[in-house]
């Protein structure tokens, strides 16, 4: 199963640069192997001049564009750590729900769109790793270990909470999850990751009929995990409730995103799952 994930995903990944509309941008600055940071650092690239500050040593004029004018001007290069990126994938069992035979379930998707992010990620130089399962590492060995990781993990619990072990200060973070369950947990989760710098992306999985609840008549509502259960007659007469309740919960969960710097998306396993990896990457590339 793993090598047919990582192989899904990796197919994924590679058909992201075309769909970019900033894809020469990317080419020239990115190039998919360098992830330029456009802030003063270490790193070979040129980025600007700067005016010379009182404290600058005299070997850190440019002499040559200072003799042009009449102040003395500092070259700077771009900053080019390697970024490290934690990804949380809800391994509920909540998760596991398809309102169609035809379609994955969630997890299936989530699992998907992580690794197919780490591929990017990782042919970019940057350190990727699971919530609380593996630490941010660099290198296609860690692409293996995180298919593994994720093949290998079993559903629990009826809903996730989101796990930020293992986040690195002022990294980068992706959660993807249903967030159907209590939202107090990713209220937790995201001032974890406010106070160590950290910023990322909500990505919310969901299956299009728990989008457009499309039950009529007599209808038994289970949990996965079969902790809950409600039986009714008219199950149509839920509908207008029901959506108006998912409306409000992703309002909070965007007012939640925004409220600490974060980029929140809904993504349904009934679309394709190139467009949330291109917003994703692009959320991560702007959250810069």
């Amino acid at each position: 199963m793993a090598p047919d994930l990582r192989a899904r995903a990796e197919a994924l990944g590679q058909t992201l640069p075309p769909l970019l509309a900033e894809a020469e941008m990317l080419a020239a600055t990115v190039m998919l192997g360098e992830h330029g940071r456009r802030r003063a650092g270490l790193g070979d690239e040129f980025w600007q001049y700067r005016p010379a500050h009182a404290g600058d040593s005299a070997r850190m004029i440019d002499w040559r564009r200072s003799a042009r004018s009449d102040a003395h001007f500092v070259r700077e290069r771009e900053w080019q750590a390697a970024q490290s990126v934690t990804l949380w994938v809800d391994p509920s069992k909540s998760m596991a729900f398809s309102g169609d035979k035809s379609r994955a379930p969630k997890a299936d998707r989530a699992k998907l769109l992580a690794l197919a992010l780490a591929v990017l990620l990782l042919r970019g130089g940057e350190r990727v790793g699971l919530a609380g399962l593996a630490h941010p590492r660099a290198g296609r060995a860690q692409l293996l270990r995180l298919a593994a990781r994720l093949a290998g993990e079993d559903a629990s619990g009826e809903y996730g909470a989101p796990e930020t072990e293992g986040m690195v200060s002022h990294g980068r973070a992706v959660f993807l999850s249903d967030f159907l369950g209590d939202l107090s947990t990713v209220e937790t989760a995201l001032a974890r990751a406010a106070d160590r710098g950290v910023k990322g992306a909500l990505i919310q999985i969901l299956d299009p009929a728990e989008e457009e609840f499309p039950f009529d008549g007599r209808t038994i509502f289970e949990s996965m995990g079969g902790t809950m259960r409600h039986e009714t007659q008219q199950a149509g007469e839920l509908r207008a409730r029901y959506l108006a309740r998912l409306a409000e919960r992703k309002d909070r969960l965007a007012g939640l995103a925004r409220a600490v710097g974060w980029h929140f998306t809904t993504h349904h396993t009934g679309q394709p799952a190139h467009s949330a990896l291109l917003w994703a990457y692009a959320a991560l590339k702007g959250g810069r």
